[in-house]
Order: C-alpha cells, then sequence, then structure tokens
C-alpha cells in the first residue's frame, strides 16, 4: 500500500501526517520525520511505500485550523488504527473528550466501558498512533499531573494550554 504524507509548520513545531489512500490518518505527530511514525502504524496497515504530498487537502488544513485555535476542527478526520478491541474502543472514546476538559486515566477506561482499566487506557494513549486526531493528550494522571505523552510532556502542557482558550 502506499501512503502520502505531509508536515505543517506549526507554533508548537513540525506536525507530519500519513493518511492512507481513502485519506484516513495512520499516524500523527509533532515531527519532521516520517520515519519515526511508521513504525507506529499496526502492521496490518503499515504502507509499503510513503510517498511526500504537497497538501493532503482536508486533513493538512484541519492541522493547521486547529493550531490556529479552532479546535474541533480535527475531529471529522477519518483516523484508521488496529489493535485489541479494548484499544479500539479507548481511541474512539478519546475522540469524544473535548478540547479543554480533560480527563484522568479511569475516567478514559470508563468512557471506553471498563472503569477499573486505568492501565490498559493508558497503555492505548501509549499505543495511539494518531496523536491530535485521537486526543490522548487529553488524557492526565488521577492527581492531575500530565503523565507521559509520546511527544513529551512539555508539548502536552503546551496543547492543554492551547485548548483552555
Amino acid at each position: 500500500m502506499i501512503a502520502h504524507c505531509s508536515t505543517t509548520d506549526t507554533h508548537l513545531g513540525p506536525f507530519t501526517t500519513v493518511v492512507d489512500a481513502d485519506g484516513a490518518v495512520l499516524a500523527s505527530g509533532w515531527t519532521a520525520e516520517v520515519a519515526e511514525l511508521l513504525p507506529l502504524i499496526a502492521a496490518s496497515l503499515r504502507p509499503t511505500e510513503t510517498r511526500k504530498a504537497l497538501d493532503l487537502g482536508a486533513v493538512d488544513k484541519a492541522v493547521e485550523r486547529y493550531h490556529a485555535g479552532e479546535l474541533d476542527a480535527v475531529d471529522e478526520v477519518p483516523v484508521r488504527q488496529r489493535s485489541g478491541p479494548f484499544r479500539e474502543h479507548t481511541w474512539a472514546a478519546l475522540r469524544t473528550v473535548p478540547a479543554g476538559d480533560p480527563v484522568t486515566y479511569r475516567e478514559c477506561a470508563a468512557l471506553a466501558g471498563r472503569p477499573q482499566a486505568a492501565r490498559a487506557a493508558a497503555a492505548a494513549c501509549a499505543n495511539n498512533a494518531a496523536a491530535l486526531f485521537v486526543p490522548c493528550h487529553r488524557v492526565l494522571r488521577g492527581d492531575g499531573t500530565l503523565g507521559g505523552f509520546r511527544w513529551g510532556t512539555g508539548l502536552k502542557a503546551r496543547l492543554l494550554e492551547h485548548e483552555k482558550g
């Protein structure tokens, strides 16, 4: 499978998105290196080739709009990730968490239907390939501290501040 990728310059740094032929996001994050994103994609979805695109259309526009302050701009962009049922359900549940209203890992687990599975919810966040589009940065530890984030806790703090409006 051939995937297309592009990098958008944002006030938080370069943001790269990898999409499949249907325009669904396979992986994304605050990096200019596509090679950092490809291993995050499930083997069954991983492209055999990536091609740089000057513009991914609606996907790039959504990234630009989000970073410009239109925080719900990425909500309708399709995402394609594969894993076990709980992780996939958790990723879907994360897409319902509104900007500016972070949840704890336990609350995230409850949104995914298993309130006692806070650690499994944390693992779903850690294995999320589609950062921003699946907003795992909106999940905090039970005590309200940041917890981990693939792109660094400093960036996680900046994203949450950006979303406070």
